[in-house]
């Protein structure tokens, strides 16, 4: 479709809306042991050379790093000294994202956990700094993770990298404005180009570019979309991550974030027509007329007509009402710009009814059955779903004639 793309984002004031007690970015640049730190705020600790009070640290867990850097500034600022020494990066930037000798549920969950932990602990530490400074702070003392970059890893799909980075995010934002995550999302994608990438896919044909399809994916999954609890959260993020694009395009970006996938491609085949049943009913009631209706007006009515008989199935299944099957096949029916145009459809619709029932049948009699008996719960379901997908639409007519 010769749509034109958009690939502006929306533009960020340029207001200090943050409180006036913050701190600049000179915070992290001021030598620690020179006589101008106010050494009374450090309490007990006063009494000890920097490189015992580091040697403490390595004793205490991140929570209990996190707890104390909140004890006063000068406190939080000797831990963020700690975190740049090479050995506070080693201790704090566990690397073990492809452990494969010993695959364990519970070692993945240990290191997420650990970067849950560790995202606390930089949220304390920046609490007063303005965003932006935060970020570049963060960027800079985690630039040296190869795996939490777009593509830093050989082997993304085996790697628990974008995941510990997704965490970290998570807990670092959690509780921030939808201005701040804006911000946080602009500077992700200056920093990975993600805009970029995103129209290379979009503008090439599927499949020929399934690397950085499935870069993309992950990315979008792992840092922006699956540690949130709330599906208000997610929902944040994947609107910034379509937002910018024109519908086609969208629709494209979640089929790649969103579709089957397999170690070599994103899209490894084509859909069931059950699962695009399913994805359209999901997607609201414009969308899927949209989508309808464009089959209609480009003649491809023998489609539409199979995705009718997939609507009502999955209605079936789901105990969805099987009267919004109808009302949309009825929506549908006056795309059609001629009476036979519209008669030949609804033929189609009973065609193709018959002729899937009939596809089901012969697969279940040649024995090609599951161990589960799926296909014959979805012959069964099939069935019922016909009989009450009529049963809608004699209602619909009664209903019409009596009125």
């Amino acid at each position: 479709m010769a749509s034109r793309i958009n690939t502006s984002f929306t533009l960020i004031p340029n207001q200090k809306y943050r409180r006036s007690n913050r701190r600049s970015s000179s915070y992290f640049s001021n030598t620690l042991g020179s006589d101008s730190q106010p050494l009374s705020t450090l309490g007990n600790f006063k009494a000890l050379p920097l490189e015992i009070f580091q040697i403490i640290l390595r004793y205490l867990s991140v929570k209990d790093i996190s707890m104390l850097s909140m004890v006063s500034k000068t406190v939080s600022q000797h831990i963020i000294n700690y975190i740049s020494t090479s050995s506070g990066s080693k201790r704090l930037l566990l690397q073990d994202f492809h452990n494969l000798e010993l695959p364990s549920k519970r070692q993945d969950s240990a290191i997420l956990e650990h970067y849950r932990s560790l995202g606390l602990l930089f949220k304390r530490c920046t609490l007063l700094l303005p965003t932006r400074e935060r970020l570049k702070y963060i960027h800079k003392t985690l630039a040296e993770v190869s795996c939490f970059k777009f593509n830093g890893c050989a082997a993304p799909i085996q790697c628990l990298g974008l995941s510990c980075y997704g965490i970290f995010l998570q807990t670092l934002t959690a509780g921030w404005d939808g201005l701040e995550c804006h911000r946080v999302y602009n500077f992700l994608c200056e920093l990975t180009n993600l805009s970029r990438k995103m129209q290379a896919v979009v503008c090439s044909k599927p499949g020929s570019a399934r690397k950085l399809e499935l870069r993309i994916r992950l990315f979008c999954r792992n840092v922006l979309l699956d540690h949130w609890i709330h599906r208000s959260d997610s929902a944040f993020w994947l609107t910034r991550i379509l937002k910018p694009w024109p519908m086609v395009n969208q629709a494209r970006l979640l089929y790649i974030i969103f579709g089957p996938v397999s170690p070599q491609d994103v899209v490894p085949r084509e859909w069931l027509l059950e699962n695009n049943a399913r994805l359209l009913i999901l997607s609201g009631n414009n969308i899927c007329f949209t989508f309808m209706a464009s089959k209609a007006v480009n003649g491809r009515a023998i489609e539409l007509a199979k995705l009718i008989v997939f609507l009502a199935l999955v209605c079936e299944k789901e105990l969805y009402c099987m009267d919004w099957a109808v009302k949309m096949m009825q929506k549908v029916c006056k795309v059609f710009s001629t009476p036979m145009e519209r008669n030949n459809f609804l033929q189609s619709v009973a065609n193709a009814f018959a002729c899937v029932i009939m596809e089901m049948l012969q697969s279940i009699m040649s024995g090609d059955r599951d161990e589960d008996d799926r296909s014959f719960l979805n012959l069964f379901h099939l069935v019922h779903a016909q009989a009450n997908f009529h049963k809608e639409v004699l209602y619909l007519t009664m209903n019409t004639l009596s009125t």
